[in-house]
């Protein structure tokens, strides 16, 4: 007969220790072990693999194995088809993260709402009652006739039921609040979330179905405390921006069937999440009249090029600390790249306050934004506009060089098709001969001294 003992897990880490301490031995973190309630049982050998199934596990050799295309099933949203890399793959499990409000059951009852027309889905609920869902199904005019709703919490009780249908895909909304009989701990902890999540990857894999996992974001940003369920998952999605704005974004952070830090594009209506077609048109201000320290760049997100607004604002700073304060881009690299201004231009901002925004609350996380962020703390700083038909990109070095970045044709075209007529760029990304973009003048330059001369001369 199995009998309890009480031990501590960290919510931070999953660490389980017998008993309570102020700091987690594991992670270093302080009070986060919450005591729980766990079975000893005697152990059995029934667990099986993720993808394979019982009584069939033996050593192939790689030329043994036959290859098969991934097939997909296109939800009809494009911008989710493009973060998932071209549709559902059948027996992949998507992770799918982000703040409270921002608009995860609204996609996901739209995307079944879209599949059940074709093919057999299912959506899962341990939050809302079906009423709820059904509700908001025919707030968002939904054609949801074929939809299939559950209302159940225990992972044993889904499968079964799960197994008696057809199904191709299923939505657990969400995973912290299922929980499995073979674990004694509320519904939400690190141990039951963990289980509960193998126990459906396991299902997913072995029956082909499409699965959608639903996880709650802690403060600090991270799905269901420990990120045990991003390693265990074929694709994690977090939205972006804020659950007030009008535009949402969804980034695909890890993809086994894709291409990873793809960006999708979503505007929030009455009637639920819509693509947006253009997306750089929504990230540029396009002023009437040019404004010191603004400038636009072109990032690359996943496979698509778009077109930033870069806002700088420089002032006078009036505490021993200049203010060093940056939001979408990395604060050590604003420090940084105002270190080289000084080092290899002569431009000092050490007394300076200094102020960075992306418009539109994207996040870039590649460099290509760095002669961007120059140009405008330098417009802003001496309160000189630049043109509004002039873009930049490109990576600064500690020796104040300019290096090229990938992808440069496409981001030049990109920009052209806007209607932008004056590019500022690496000279290793400077079209080469027989490659030329109608209507754009292209100035090449190679370190930042070079940069800043054609600023000034604009």
């Amino acid at each position: 007969m199995a009998k309890s003992k009480i031990h501590y897990s960290c919510t931070a880490c999953g660490a389980v220790h017998t008993k309570w301490a102020g700091q987690c031995n594991d992670c270093g973190q302080w009070n986060t072990l919450t005591e729980s309630l766990a079975m000893i049982s005697k152990p059995t050998n029934n667990r099986q693999g993720f993808a394979g199934k019982q009584g069939q596990t033996q050593i192939q050799s790689l030329t043994d194995i036959q290859m098969q295309a991934d097939t997909r099933t296109p939800t009809h949203i494009s911008e989710l088809d493009r973060v998932l890399g071209g549709g559902l793959v059948h027996g992949s499990v998507t992770l799918i993260g982000g703040d409270p409000g921002i608009g995860k059951s609204t996609l996901l009852t739209q995307t079944l709402a879209s599949l059940s027309t074709t093919i057999p889905c299912l959506y899962v609920t341990g939050e809302e009652s079906l009423q709820q869902v059904s509700l908001r199904a025919h707030r968002l005019n939904l054609n949801h006739q074929q939809l299939k709703l559950l209302s159940e919490t225990c992972v044993e009780r889904i499968i079964t039921l799960a197994s008696q249908q057809k199904l191709k895909v299923i939505v657990i909304d969400s995973i912290q609040t299922i929980y499995t009989e073979a674990l004694q701990s509320a519904p939400g902890a690190v141990a039951q979330v963990r289980e509960s999540a193998a126990q459906l990857v396991r299902f997913a894999k072995q029956t082909g179905i499409a699965l959608f996992l639903v996880g709650h974001v802690t403060k600090e940003g991270t799905l269901a405390g420990p990120r045990v369920l991003e390693h265990m998952v074929d694709t994690v999605l977090y939205f972006e921006g804020d659950p007030g704005e009008r535009y949402r974004m969804i980034r695909a952070i890890k993809n086994r069937f894709g291409a990873v830090n793809e960006l999708g594009i979503f505007a929030m209506t009455d009637t639920g999440l819509k693509t947006v077609n253009n997306p750089s048109a929504i990230f540029l201000s396009r002023h009437e009249q040019p404004v010191a320290g603004s400038i636009i760049t072109v990032t690359r997100e996943g496979s698509r090029p778009l077109l930033i607004e870069l806002q700088a604002l420089v002032d006078d700073s009036h505490s021993n600390q200049p203010r060093r304060v940056c939001l979408g881009l990395d604060p050590n690299r604003l420090n940084m790249l105002l270190a080289v201004m000084h080092r290899h231009a002569g431009i000092a901002m050490f007394d300076q306050d200094v102020f960075i925004n992306i418009v539109g609350g994207v996040r870039l996380t590649e460099t290509a934004a760095d002669t961007a962020l120059v140009l405008a703390a330098l417009s802003s700083f001496r309160d000189k506009p630049l043109p509004n038909d002039v873009f930049t990109f490109g990576e600064i070095g500690l020796a104040g060089e300019i290096r090229p970045i990938p992808n440069g044709q496409e981001r030049l075209r990109e920009a052209a098709k806007h209607g932008f007529k004056q590019a500022i760029i690496p000279k290793a990304n400077q079209p080469g001969r027989g490659e030329h973009i109608d209507g754009l003048s292209i100035t090449p330059v190679s370190r930042v001294s070079e940069l800043i001369e054609v600023a000034i001369s604009l």
